[in-house]
């Protein structure tokens, strides 16, 4: 028989003591959030996090036995956020997908660690939210039309371009939070060189220059709708070989 994955969930709860912790689990869990959201994955270690609360580090490992553990549940906390529509009808499957691809792009970009995070926690999707939310996509897809499995491929699909797309985002975001300076001023900085650099090659300069208008203030947004919009009428020729 194999062995059962260690996971947060699946491992027994420890014994009430005669002195309770001073911290809740949900305490632990905002701070960690926090913290993530301000410095980054790399920079969460239990020893900060007691810092952060205010207790030593042995108080967090009464909740979670490691910083896996602790990721586990801040990933599912984030998850929370994650808005999945409920449709009822086959042809409510498009807006529904757009609006749930929408939502996990806006929770990447509160919280740019969790793209690289989810990456860390790896297989151990079976948090209460997680769960709930899988549950939830699952029915939307597949009163698409799609079958179980192509559902879940479908799901996975329009995902996994969310987190490429707006891990990316969430990525020059940071960057530019830490620099404090704007997408134009960067642009700013940074073409003269590019153009420089393109010019032994015609097409990038051709790009440049059709860009040199452009409105990059919705230049995310235009990426990520254009990018979304094909996805969604690559699966809508799928279900119409479905039926």
């Amino acid at each position: 028989m194999a062995e059962e994955i260690e996971s947060v969930w699946t491992r027994p709860k420890r014994g009430r003591r005669r002195e309770q912790p001073a911290l809740s689990q949900e305490q632990i869990v905002g701070a960690a959030i926090k913290l993530l959201d301000a410095d980054g994955l790399d920079a969460l270690s239990m020893r900060k996090l007691g810092a952060e609360l205010g207790a030593v580090a042995t108080a967090v490992y009464w909740h979670v036995a490691n910083k896996d553990e602790l990721l586990e549940l801040v990933v599912d906390q984030v998850y929370g956020e994650f808005e999945v529509p409920v449709i009822t009808e086959a042809s409510q499957w498009r807006d529904g997908a757009t609006a749930t691809a929408s939502s996990l792009r806006g929770i990447i970009r509160r919280h740019p660690w969790l793209a690289a995070t989810l990456a860390d926690v790896g297989v151990t999707f079976i948090g209460p939210n997680l769960m709930k939310v899988s549950d939830r996509l699952l029915a939307l897809y597949e009163t698409a039309g799609f079958p179980p499995i192509e559902a879940d491929q479908a799901s996975k699909t329009v995902i996994g371009f969310v987190l490429g797309v707006a891990g990316n985002e969430a990525a020059t975001l940071t960057k530019l939070a830490r620099t404090g300076e704007t997408v134009e001023q960067w642009l700013a900085k940074s073409m003269p060189a590019a153009e420089r650099a393109a010019q032994d090659h015609p097409r990038m300069r051709a790009l440049y220059a059709a860009y040199a208008d452009h409105d990059w203030s919705t230049a995310d947004d235009d990426t990520f709708t254009y990018g979304l919009e094909r996805i969604l009428d690559g699966l809508e020729l799928r279900l119409a070989q479905l039926t």
